[in-house]
């Protein structure tokens, strides 16, 4: 590895992600490589990874599915009362019924909320994808890792995560300014930040980022209404939680103006609350920064993969599966379609956080009770 990168790791990255890394390091501008113990290879930049420009922006570095992050809210309930199979069905059918995976049907589709449908993009083609597909998917969750899971705490309250991000407007985006973008030392397209060119991408990313924590919102509105019909049990929106892991921000470093990119990586700044999920079968933590300057004031978003989604189908077997979500409630009907989302899928947890003490500080450990996917 260069001195460029920098790194937080349970174990060494495999060959692939040191190769990934390595290349980004052969672009003159970019200043710094901080990387988070949830690293695994993904196309063109890692996930796990924040990257430190000097003047230019690198959309592959933030991802398509800009603004995708995590929502946490507790419950005025401990989460006995999910201890029956019975309410724990009824809190899933409400979910199925109440929040779509892919998209809400048009006769069913309300309006955007009014701060992001008066806010315009950059372009036309934007426009007229936003006037189309933003409403369908406004509120939706999302397939892959997308998810929304009930937990308890260590004092056995009930807490709410929602993790999804800014659906197919995102990958719109990305995939516009990508194009017109120039190809750097590191095979990768980049935009001048100074240019009319990035200030157009980085006006687009800041409305995927609202589109996508409104989203997570509505989900969790949704979400406290389906408990609040099923258990009788209301929202405490006071200890409402939020965090992006896939965006792109000036800020200061070693006494310089950057721009980082974080892919797969949350803020870590003094204090700042955070969000580290684990997978289905394994806690989640709720965090604050310890503002670490050389990780580039981040850390890890999650457990991050150590199986691929093709090598988990093929080795985690529909048996092994139900035993690792043991304990936590789940729809038995989606279990094959979720085979690559098993616990076993995804990295240790706990090695994850042990890795990036120095990064971040655990201020609660919460773990699954009813998780929702859409596989």
């Amino acid at each position: 590895m260069t001195s460029k990168v920098l790194q937080w790791v349970a174990a060494p990255p495999p060959a692939d992600v040191r190769l990934a890394l390595e290349r980004l390091c052969r672009e003159e501008d970019v200043h710094r490589v901080a990387v988070m113990p949830d690293v695994h290879l993904s196309k063109e930049v890692c996930v796990g990874v924040a990257l430190a420009t000097g003047t230019t922006l690198i959309p592959a570095a933030v991802g398509g599915d800009i603004g995708c992050g995590m929502a946490a809210v507790a419950f005025e309930s401990t989460a006995d009362v999910l201890a029956n199979a019975r309410d724990a069905a009824a809190v899933l059918d409400g979910l199925v019924r109440s929040i779509p995976v892919m998209r809400h049907r048009r006769s069913a589709a309300g309006p955007l909320p009014p701060e992001l449908d008066g806010q315009r993009l950059s372009c036309e083609q934007l426009e007229t994808r936003k006037a189309r597909e933003a409403p369908l998917q406004f509120g939706t969750l999302g397939r892959g890792n997308h998810f929304l899971e009930f937990q308890a705490d260590d004092d056995n309250r009930l807490w709410l995560m929602v993790h999804s991000g800014s659906r197919g407007m995102g990958q719109a985006i990305r995939g516009l300014h990508d194009e017109r973008g120039a190809k750097n030392r590191a095979g990768l397209r980049a935009l001048e930040a100074s240019s009319a060119g990035g200030d157009a991408y980085l006006r687009d990313v800041q409305w995927a980022l609202s589109y996508a924590e409104r989203s997570r919102w509505r989900m969790a509105t949704v979400a406290g209404q389906v408990v609040r019909d099923v258990l009788g049990v209301d929202m405490d929106v006071a200890t409402r939680i939020e965090c992006h892991h896939n965006f792109v921000r000036h800020e200061e470093h070693d006494g310089r103006k950057l721009w980082v990119h974080r892919k797969g990586a949350i803020s870590a700044r003094p204090d700042e609350p955070g969000i580290i999920p684990g997978s289905m079968g394994s806690a989640s933590f709720h965090v604050l920064g310890r503002g670490n300057s050389d990780a580039l004031c981040s850390s890890s978003h999650g457990a991050g993969r150590c199986m691929s989604r093709t090598q988990a189908r093929k080795s985690i077997s529909p048996a092994r599966f139900h035993r690792s979500m043991q304990g936590v409630w789940f729809d038995h009907r989606r279990a094959r379609r979720l085979l690559d989302e098993a616990p076993d899928a995804y990295k240790d947890i706990g090695a994850v956080m042990k890795a990036q003490r120095a990064l971040t500080r655990p201020t609660r450990r919460l773990r699954p009770v009813l998780s929702f996917k859409g596989g």
